[in-house]
């Protein structure tokens, strides 16, 4: 066939003298068919099924080829490399670069990573002002680490993501001289909790497919609630509950701190929490308690959402994992019959279409208002952010270029018909 194939080109560009617009428009087809065959988990598109066992744990995107979550022997692994790195002096130069924006998370393995939650939890001088003991710490952080799953964007690097951008805020804002230092603890563990036990499926699919989770919260923000307990479940074992040596009423504060942030991340309340800390803006009051509450979710908000805010090489592997994760939902809701969500759909979304929107309707105007109460922050998140906007665009210009250069159709004459045996003619015919 290939053989016949290539004849058939060749004649084509003999009699045509170029080959048609056409025959790559096929080519294409053919191409992102093939792809699709290799990287879809979920055939339903085709009408063929994959068997999903339903064992002890579910399997994850077929692409990572590890179950969802954690097993035993890698979370004793990354804990004995954590626990022998932990006594390790961090250097200045790198304390000092896990408080910009800028910083490089792709270079540090997770073992790595609990070292630098452990530096800004002991940098922001935690430790000596809540009594919180080393040892509980580094099981509390471990405790975490092994409750995010293997699944491509919502995992213990993302976390680490977001702590970092809200430790990095902290500092570049002068927050610890604006606020007090319980609500800056309750700011940093909150975005170290905020995504625990994220199965890569939003709270639309969480809802529509009637799930655990769903069914237990009453279809209200499943995700985020669940991830506050999760929080509580680790935060209720002595030897990992960084809070045990507070009084009730500072633990009742820091608890009814983490709840209300973590739920802020729910980005069904986007509009509500955004118009509200702009109305409250002209008069901001760090005196106030719900002024700062306000501010405080608008901050895990940020840096939930902050990846377009750092380098472009840092920035767009992000994008990758973020499209799988979704492009993997909506599979899982063609192949069970639910209603797809528009802009996880790999057949309707492309990798800059995916963000030009995004960056605009979303990144912008949460980042302004940000970057109003904090003018120092518009060089650090504002002009990142326009940069990344203009990338895609930019992008997406050459993607439209380049399909309109495919499907435009080809300005040569038709290629003549041509004599069959018995006087008949027959036009070539791929």
């Amino acid at each position: 066939m290939e053989k016949r194939l290539q004849s058939l080109e060749k004649r084509i560009l003999t009699e045509a003298a170029e080959t048609p617009a056409i025959v790559y428009e096929m080519k294409r087809q053919v191409e992102s068919f093939r792809e699709k065959l290799e990287s879809v988990e979920h055939l339903s598109w085709l009408g063929l099924f994959k068997d999903i066992s339903e064992g002890t744990h579910k399997p994850s995107p077929f692409y990572h080829k590890r179950t969802l979550r954690k097993t035993r022997e890698e979370c004793e692994h990354v804990r004995q490399k954590f626990l022998q790195m932990s006594s390790l002096e961090v250097s200045e130069e790198v304390r000092q670069y896990l408080k910009t924006p800028t910083f490089d998370n792709w270079q540090w393995e997770d073992a790595e990573i609990m070292v630098l939650l452990q530096v800004m939890y002991t940098d922001l001088d935690f430790i000596s002002t809540f009594n919180i003991e080393l040892d509980v710490l580094q099981q509390f952080l471990y405790e975490v680490y092994r409750r995010y799953n293997n699944i491509p964007f919502h995992n213990f690097k993302h976390c680490f993501c977001v702590t970092q951008m809200m430790y990095g805020l902290i500092w570049l804002t002068d927050l610890r001289s604006k606020i007090d230092s319980i609500d800056l603890l309750i700011m940093l563990t909150s975005a170290v909790c905020h995504d625990l036990d994220h199965t890569g499926y939003n709270n639309a699919y969480q809802i529509n497919a009637r799930t655990e989770l769903a069914l237990r919260y009453n279809d209200i923000s499943p995700l985020e609630n669940h991830h506050c307990a999760v929080a509580f479940e680790i935060l209720e074992k002595s030897e990992s509950n960084i809070f045990r040596n507070l009084p009730t009423e500072q633990y009742k504060r820091i608890r009814e701190g983490i709840i209300k942030f973590i739920l802020a991340t729910d980005m069904t309340r986007h509009t509500e929490i955004l118009n509200k800390f702009k109305a409250i803006l002209p008069v901001f009051d760090f005196s106030s308690k719900d002024h700062r509450d306000m501010l405080m979710m608008i901050m895990i908000k940020v840096s939930d959402i902050s990846n377009e805010a750092r380098p472009m090489d840092v920035a767009e592997p992000w994008l990758d994992c973020l499209l799988q994760e979704f492009f993997n939902q909506s599979d899982m809701e063609k192949l069970e019959g639910l209603p797809v969500t528009p802009f996880m759909d790999r057949d309707k979304v492309t990798k800059p279409s995916s963000q030009t929107g995004f960056i605009r309707y979303v990144l912008f105007p949460l980042f302004i208002e940000l970057a109003n109460l904090f003018p120092c922050l518009e060089q650090h998140i504002i002009d990142p952010v326009r940069k990344a906007l203009d990338y895609y665009t930019e992008m997406e210009k050459q993607n439209r270029a380049q399909s309109d250069k495919v499907v435009k159709p080809s300005t040569s004459k038709e290629p003549e018909a041509h004599p069959e045996p018995g006087g008949t003619t027959k036009p070539v015919n791929l």
